[in-house]
Parts: structure tokens; C-alpha cells; sequence
């Protein structure tokens, strides 16, 4: 289950009400969906085949035809991230940037765990969103961000998108986050 732990002050926010709420009025969007669904040969499994990634997605098919629906996303993929990745850590360094997007970032994470680090408001400034499987969160176009991996250094995510030609991100250079890694 998400946590949230908000940088300037330490304080963290547990619990699925309270996780909601505090994302919620941050504008950003956070649902709990049944990884249960997944078959279980690919639970807990970070290195997938494409025939594997679309098990995953039609196990997961009416929860993400309901967002797809509500949320106008029209395009979705699964990506999975581990020590068996090529080099994960170049990728990684490309996600760890502070960036935005021209549309809203979808994540449901479906295996291990990943951080969102997210702008707030003045009042909040930066915070992280820990998130394990299960959760679903999507942080609002041009809303500063960045995604790293836990100590865990694995996940599985289905991504889904509005712009088929899926993930671009826009630089963002922010002061007021140097130095807060």
C-alpha cells in the first residue's frame, strides 16, 4: 500500500484514505487495483517476455478499460525494471530527472516497488509517493516529477497513455530541488 513521506518536513502520510486525500489535493490521482488478477507464474517476476507483458495486461483488462474510459487513455504496455535490465542505471538516470509531461503520467504497479517524487504547492514543495503493487497513480500533466526505484531496484508497471506515441518527457529546471536527492 502507498505511502507518502512529504520532503521539507518528514512527515508521512499512510493509510489508503489518507494517501488518497493528501494526493488528491496535490491534483494528483491514486486508485488500489487487485494484483491478485495477475497469473500467479508472473507475480513477483521482473524479467517478462512480450507474450508474458500481455498476460499481465489481460489480467488487468476491465480495470484498465475502466481508467482507459474515464481518462481518455488509448494506448497502454507494460515495462518491468531490474538488475536483468541493460543498463539500468543509465535508464534510470534518465527517469531521475525533474521533468513534465504534455499529458498525465499513469502508472499501476503490478510487481516490486517505485518512488514518484512529485511538486507540491509552496505549502508542500516536493514529496514522495512510495508505491508497492496495487497502487495506481497519475500525476498531472506539467506537474514537475520523477520516478525512481526503491532499495528493491525492481517493478512492474502497465503504463497507459493519451499520446500513442507513449512517454516523452520536458526538462524542468528547478531550483528549489537541487540538492534535495
Amino acid at each position: 500500500m502507498a505511502f507518502v513521506t512529504i520532503r521539507n518536513t518528514g512527515e508521512r502520510i499512510e493509510g489508503e484514505a489518507a494517501v488518497r486525500d493528501f494526493l488528491t489535493a496535490n491534483n494528483v490521482y491514486y486508485e488500489h487495483w487487485d494484483t491478485d488478477k495477475v497469473p500467479s507464474r508472473l507475480q513477483n517476476v521482473f524479467t517478462l517476455t512480450e507474450a508474458d507483458k500481455e498476460a499481465i495486461l489481460d489480467s488487468l483488462k476491465d480495470d484498465i478499460e475502466r481508467l482507459a474510459q474515464t481518462r481518455g487513455y488509448v494506448k497502454w504496455d507494460v515495462i518491468a525494471l531490474s538488475s536483468a535490465t541493460p543498463d539500468l542505471d543509465s535508464l534510470l538516470r534518465k527517469f531521475e530527472q525533474v521533468h513534465t509531461h504534455t499529458e498525465d503520467e499513469v502508472r499501476a504497479i503490478t510487481a516490486g516497488s517505485g518512488v514518484f517524487i512529485i511538486k507540491g504547492g509552496e505549502d508542500v514543495g516536493y514529496f514522495e509517493v512510495h508505491l508497492t503493487a496495487g497502487d495506481v497513480i497519475s500525476v498531472p500533466e506539467n506537474q514537475p516529477h520523477f520516478f525512481t526505484l526503491t532499495d528493491e531496484r525492481q517493478v512492474v508497471a502497465v503504463r497507459l497513455f493519451i499520446d500513442p506515441s507513449g512517454w516523452v518527457a520536458h526538462p524542468y529546471a528547478d531550483p528549489s530541488f537541487e540538492g534535495q536527492s
